[in-house]
């Protein structure tokens, strides 16, 4: 979803803007889904609030497929609220009926300050008992007297609030700051080894590789991998005329051998696959557009 106007633009985990949609493996297939970037003075702790709402005619389903980057997300939901871990793998959910989520992605720098093993926390949800955050959070979104744009800024500005009064802004050169910034050293493309790290950062590999652990919870390598796989899966959606052989020339691989292994093992099909899957989806949906079964 592009950026509204008016509110203030953020990155991601892996230093990305709200609008970018690399992770999400199948576009067309999302429900109704906003992003609000951070109230000012916590782009710190919040990439982004994400919030979907969905409303589904009996007997159907909407099956969301995401190659997220890891990085541990604060949800609110009708009845409960929640702490997800890093995925270390694709995540799928099937949704049916009616609902809605206001979640947090959180930035690194939220992860010790919020007290989250994000190790032990990995592909893993543990439950946040703070029943005043999941009143409030509920009531924004129940509120019928607003209209859907109130409703999800009202949501978001008490999830906004509750991590504010527990994420201190990081000073300069402290753990979490490095955090924050290894994130966005990650997220540029050109960085595809864990050895380009250190002299961007002026950091040790091994002091780099303590913080990956702590505040993202799993290792560089993997998240330099998830990011070169998430670009592929971008550039296979959208580059109907890049090879699996340029792609893995680009993105840093020794070889198209050694991406299509990557690739196979994260999203359990390979490059081509993918791709064949994506044109006979766009079919399918052209096909219902012009009355065709």
């Amino acid at each position: 979803m592009a950026h509204e106007p008016g509110r203030s633009p953020a990155h991601d985990s892996a230093g990305r803007a709200p609008d970018d949609q690399r992770g999400v493996l199948y576009p067309r297939r999302l429900p109704e889904f906003h992003r609000i970037g951070p109230p000012p003075g916590l782009d710190h702790a919040v990439a982004w609030f994400w919030i979907p709402e969905w409303a589904l005619p009996p007997g159907e389903e909407s099956r969301q497929e995401i190659l997220p980057f890891p990085a541990c997300n604060l949800v609110v939901e009708p009845g409960r609220a929640t702490i997800v871990g890093p995925p270390t793998t694709r995540s799928e959910r099937v949704l049916t009926g009616s609902g809605w989520a206001v979640g947090a992605l959180l930035r690194p720098a939220s992860v010790p300050a919020l007290g989250i093993d994000a190790v032990a926390l990995r592909d893993a949800v543990r439950p946040l008992d703070d029943l005043e955050l999941l009143r409030a959070v509920t009531a924004a979104m129940s509120d019928a007297a607003r209209d859907g744009d109130a409703r999800r800024d009202s949501a978001a500005a008490a999830l906004a609030a509750w991590i504010r009064d527990r994420v201190p802004a990081p000073p300069h050169g402290s753990t979490a700051a490095l955090a924050n910034a290894l994130a966005d050293a990650i997220a540029d493309p050109a960085i595809t080894r864990v050895a380009e790290l250190e002299p961007r950062l002026h950091t040790s590999t091994r002091t780099l590789q303590r913080i990956a652990e702590r505040c993202f919870g799993v290792p560089l390598h993997a998240m330099i991998r998830r990011r070169r796989l998430q670009e592929a899966a971008a550039r296979l959606r959208e580059d109907p005329e890049a090879t699996i052989s340029r792609l893995a020339s680009e993105l840093g691989y020794a070889d198209h051998a050694h991406f299509t292994t990557d690739f196979t093992a994260l999203l359990g099909m390979p490059p081509s696959d993918y791709r064949k899957r994506l044109q006979d989806r766009v079919g399918a949906v052209a096909g219902r557009h012009h009355g065709r079964p």
